[in-house]
């Protein structure tokens, strides 16, 4: 019989068996000083672009004066309680109404947190009868959502439409025989590739097929679409979209989540939603902070243009330099390379000691063996002299790469004591 202590410990994990030459470096790096586009690591200034701040509000003078009146005027603990106990209160309805009317839904229902919110409305939505097909990109909160479904599951290729509908005609045969619904789900933005889910084709087979779509727009709400409503927004389907599922931590710069949709579906969430019924109401602070947030959203077009204007000249830089950026169509700015684990590091501790640039990296496992991805974050925050230090430091530390520069038998062990 095994001890289970024993088998964490010796294991540690795909991605933790690296911690004792990455942690504090690689993995669970410490960012000081004030939010933004430069900030401090160990000591030194770094561009950074591993912030998902898209327009720049997490630190917005009059952003943070509403957190501050808000915080001064109900403390940390206002309200107590879950909101069907004793956490409601006329702000928390007047987002959610706001919220509604801003993506086109006849309702909405605040979340405490984006993961545990769309799991637990995915347990809510569904039963052991009832099938969810779903994109194979799907972020992890979603699989970690459907590995509770008790019933069946279909997965379709990213994006392929051909074989979203092959998984549709499995589900409909399936449903047939347990008398259950088919649920699809798929993302408006793909925070890893920066590709948006085929949404207007996904909804124009309803027209063969009977399901409902639930989309998580985390990366889209704020930034796409005429207005920022949205991925589906940008597309023209939002009529299509039965539930509209978003985070206020990539645009807005805050915590916590929401979904919307029909008034009927919601008031059904609202007593069924196990995360919600049995969690602490969203405190005070963040609600009122969101109320600012959504109407500078609605009033500042400006903030959105200029996170468009640093999207475009930081990728266009890129491809111009011979950088492949993959599908990308959305701020998300993702970086193919070539290489192994150690090389990858080898290549961020350069671009972070020597150019003073800060980004994320994502290796195997998540990614296939021999892929680098650097995930470079746009924001309203960056400047040109932001993107010309970066362009510069990629053309150079990427002509390293190539000529075998960063080639090391391991992680460089740049670890701080756990």
């Amino acid at each position: 019989m095994a001890d289970i202590f024993e088998k964490l410990v010796k294991d540690g994990g795909p991605i933790g068996q690296h911690m004792k030459r990455a942690h504090g470096y690689f993995a669970f790096p410490k960012l000081e000083g004030e939010l933004g586009s430069r900030m401090f690591f160990r000591g030194k200034e770094r561009i950074v672009w591993s912030l998902n701040n898209y327009l720049g509000l997490a630190n917005h003078p009059e952003t943070r004066k509403a957190d501050s009146l808000a915080a001064e005027k109900w403390g940390m603990g206002y309200p107590m309680g879950a909101r069907m106990m004793s956490g409601n209160s006329v702000y928390h309805e007047e987002l959610e109404k706001v919220l509604s009317q801003f993506v086109n839904r006849e309702d909405a229902m605040l979340l405490n947190f984006g993961y545990q919110g769309i799991m637990s409305c995915i347990d809510a939505l569904v039963n052991r009868r009832d099938i969810i097909v779903y994109d194979a990109e799907c972020h992890a909160c979603i699989v970690d959502g459907i590995r509770m479904h008790l019933g069946y599951s279909y997965t379709y290729k990213h994006n392929d439409i051909e074989d979203c509908e092959k998984q549709l005609q499995r589900a409909t045969k399936m449903a047939e025989k347990t008398g259950g619904g088919i649920l699809l789900i798929t993302e408006g933005v793909y925070g890893m590739s920066g590709d948006q889910g085929k949404l207007k084709e996904i909804v124009a087979l309803k027209a063969t097929y009977e399901f409902r779509i639930l989309i998580d727009d985390a990366h889209g709400f704020g930034a796409m679409g005429p207005t920022g409503a949205g991925a589906d927004e940008a597309q023209g389907c939002q009529a299509g979209i039965d539930l509209y599922f978003s985070t206020f931590v990539k645009s807005m710069g805050s915590i916590g989540a929401f979904i919307a949709g029909p008034k009927d579906v919601l008031a059904y969430l609202r007593y069924n939603t196990r995360s919600q019924i049995f969690a602490k109401s969203l405190p005070m602070i963040i609600v009122e902070g969101m109320l600012k947030r959504m109407e500078m959203l609605k009033t500042m077009p400006e903030l959105r243009e200029k996170l468009w204007h640093v999207t475009n000249s930081l990728q266009n830089g890129l491809r111009e330099k011979g950088f492949d950026l993959g599908k990308t169509n959305t701020m998300v700015t993702p970086v193919y390379m070539k290489g192994d684990v150690p090389e990858a590091t080898a290549m961020v501790l350069d671009l972070r000691e020597n150019y003073n640039i800060f980004c994320s990296i994502v290796v195997y496992p998540v990614i296939p063996k021999g892929q680098i991805i650097y995930r470079l974050i746009p924001t309203a925050a960056h400047t040109e002299e932001d993107i010309r230090l970066t362009l510069q430091a990629f053309t150079e530390t990427k002509a390293k790469l190539d000529a075998g520069e960063y080639k090391v038998a391991e992680i460089p062990d740049m670890a701080e004591a756990m």
